[in-house]
């Protein structure tokens, strides 16, 4: 709650300046008319030590004046005895000292100051009394006749230093208006500065140590309850409250794991290499306080937070508050919301561990996804894709209704292009707007996805970023699927040529044809799921199982991902279109083969064996257009395939994951 600062002193301490020390700015006139010099050198020398005695608690005397109000500094009249002078200058920064945190003490006190100053501030007013009580000490002796100059001088020297060192940081506090941390700091560095003075490094190591004991409170609430109780916006922790979780599954970019809670500027020097763990820590029990599960740091006399001293038990309270927080948040995520059952889930289906629903679901959803991006039905491919998950073995996954499908509206290059996975390194990688050409008819077949509900907390995992990664993924092999499924069509078409004893030059080129593109299709398949997939899911998921925080889990999990898209060829535009462009080619090609070869199996006469030979041979022979259809396809193909050569060298040099498919494409090559 912020407080009016005009309500924060009351009208009382400027109508009654005796309630504070505003008195001392005001300039009194001398009630004796003679001067000081007039008296002998011991009468001079009882009025100065009476003078004195008031200036050291800020309070001007006969003799003894302010001089400038603005920087608390005394004058002397100037009769007095040299020798007294001097004397008396000597005690003067002392008493300066005191009108400094006096005055410091009163003005940090009010309420807008932050509770750093006003734990400081009470700090320094129990200093003062002690001060006091020494002064009132003196002067007892001065009544008694006891006190002379040099006595006073004497008596005065122990706390010179003391209060010289704490007005130099109350000057620099009050000129740079510091609150906070900033106060914390501050202190302590005056406190190393006088390193070589014990007693001074003693009390302002006591100074900070109080000054702290409010700051600490907030701390200790943060590590060990997961609240910021802060309310002088103090800490060095900012919480985001325009951050809400559900953009985790919404937004692309989401910040919210690494903005919500953040780490602000002036961290407290003792708290300086800690401050990742705490703000981690806190973190931690916030996500369990969101998902309704209620557990608090257990807390003993001996891990409260009281100080910061040079024994370092702060330290370690921090760290276990951490390994509390980090291993309960890890047993939440792990057995109570079954992450590895969510992972494997998405596995199966994003990734295509089990196809057979897939199967089911192209077998059924052809007609479908052959349409248009604006004729397609998302709530039929739904229906159709519930079905297949029904009537298959991902029945028996308890995940499975959390699949659903969307038809996307771009192509994979094109949003691979407005993606640009800012999280990767790959500048020289960047889609210009050539490779961002959207085909002239875009069918389901190049737009089906699938999308995962994802449930708070798993989403601070699988966050839609992680989930756009996957579904990168799936589409690309989606596609090579169908292209494979395409291909067996044809392939069976020539099988069905060959069982009728048909020949001819273009079923021949033609057959040779099929053959290489399914090799090349299924090279490529085996490559992605059995060299890029499986091998980093494995490594993924022994890490997983000896992961100490969810941040480890966090990292282990983009990794897999990042290194997934690495190698599925998905960050290498310049190969991916080469192979989106053989995919076509493979498609037509078995759109062809499958359309001329049928038509040439509908004009076969049912005549006798002998006949049926000469006409398979006249019909070969006449059909020139198949031939020349045939040995275009196979032109282009084996282009298009030669020129990967080169950018698979280059690339299996820096990615030796790629050497094995370079291997077996450029072996396809040969072949032709």
């Amino acid at each position: 709650m912020e407080i009016n600062g005009s309500n924060s002193s009351p009208r009382w301490n400027s109508e009654r300046p005796f309630l504070t020390g505003r008195f001392h700015q005001e300039t009194k006139t001398k009630d004796c008319s003679d001067a000081i010099g007039c008296y002998n050198s011991a009468v001079q020398e009882l009025v100065v030590i009476d003078d004195l005695l008031s200036a050291m608690v800020g309070i001007q005397g006969r003799y003894i004046s302010r001089a400038r109000v603005s920087d608390f500094t005394f004058q002397l009249d100037a009769s007095m005895d040299l020798a007294l002078q001097e004397l008396a200058k000597r005690v003067f920064p002392l008493c300066q000292s005191f009108m400094l945190i006096n005055h410091f003490v009163e003005s940090r006190s009010q309420f807008n100051n932050g509770l750093v100053n006003h734990a400081f501030a009470a700090a320094l007013r129990a200093l003062l009394l002690d001060y006091q009580a020494m002064v009132a000490q003196l002067e007892h002796q001065f009544r008694l006749g006891r006190l002379s100059l040099q006595g006073l001088w004497y008596y005065c020297q122990p706390m010179m230093g003391s209060m010289q060192a704490l007005s130099t940081v109350i000057q620099k506090a009050s000129a740079n208006n510091f609150a906070g941390s900033a106060v914390l700091n501050l202190v302590q560095s005056q406190a190393k500065a006088m390193a070589g003075d014990t007693a001074v490094r003693l009390l302002l190591e006591k100074m900070a140590d109080c000054a702290s004991n409010a700051y600490l409170g907030i701390l200790e609430r943060w590590v060990y309850e997961g609240v910021i109780d802060d309310p002088y916006n103090e800490f060095f922790i900012a919480e985001n409250k325009s951050l809400q979780k559900e953009s985790l599954t919404q937004d692309y970019d989401a910040k919210y794991w690494r903005q919500r809670y953040s780490l602000k500027d002036g961290i407290p020097s003792f708290l300086a290499n800690i401050a990742g763990t705490i703000l981690i820590t806190g973190k931690y029990l916030n996500v369990m306080r969101e998902c309704g599960h209620h557990v608090q740091v257990p807390v003993s006399e001996n891990s409260k937070l009281m100080s910061f001293g040079s024994n370092h038990r702060y330290i370690e309270c921090i760290k276990s508050a951490y390994d509390f927080a980090s291993s309960e948040l890890l047993n939440l995520i792990k057995e109570k919301y079954d992450l590895m059952g969510k992972l494997r889930s998405i596995k199966h289906y994003l990734l295509l561990d089990q196809g057979d629903f897939l199967v089911h679901f192209m077998d059924i959803a052809r007609d479908e996804l052959l349409k248009k991006l604006d004729d397609i039905s998302v709530e039929k491919l739904q229906s159709l894709l519930d079905l297949a998950l029904r009537t298959t073995a991902a029945a028996a996954d308890p995940c499975h209704e959390d699949l659903t499908c969307c038809v996307e509206t771009s192509s994979l290059l094109r949003r691979l292009g407005a993606l640009k996975l800012k999280d990767h390194e790959q500048s020289r990688n960047v889609l210009d707007d050539n490779d961002l050409e959207e085909p002239l008819s875009l069918t389901g077949l190049e737009t089906f996805s699938l999308n995962y509900k994802v449930r708070w907390p798993l989403s601070i995992v699988i966050s839609k970023k992680a989930l756009t990664k996957y579904q990168l993924i799936f589409r690309f092999l989606f596609h090579c699927k169908h292209v494979e499924r395409q291909l067996c069509g044809a392939w069976q078409v020539h099988q069905g040529v060959r069982a009728l004893n048909m020949r001819g030059f273009a079923i021949r080129r033609s057959s040779l044809l099929c053959r290489s593109m399914l090799k090349f299709i299924n090279s490529l398949l085996h490559y992605l799921t059995f060299e890029v997939l499986e091998p980093n899911w494995h490594v993924m998921h022994s890490k997983l199982q000896t992961a100490k925080s969810i941040d480890e889990v966090i990292q282990h999990h983009d990794f897999f991902l990042d290194k997934c898209l690495r190698g599925c060829l998905l960050l290498l535009p310049e190969f991916l279109k080469k192979v989106e462009r053989l995919k076509a080619l493979c498609l037509q090609y078995a759109s062809a083969a499958q359309w001329l070869i049928s038509s040439l199996l509908s004009e076969k006469p049912k005549q006798s064996k002998s006949r049926s030979r000469c006409q398979t041979l006249s019909i070969s022979s006449s059909n020139t257009n198949f031939t020349d259809a045939i040995l275009k396809f196979e032109r282009e193909f084996n282009a298009e395939l030669q020129s990967l050569a080169p950018i698979l060298s280059s690339s299996s040099q820096a990615e030796p994951y790629l050497t094995h498919l370079a291997q077996w494409i450029l072996g396809i090559g040969s072949e032709q």
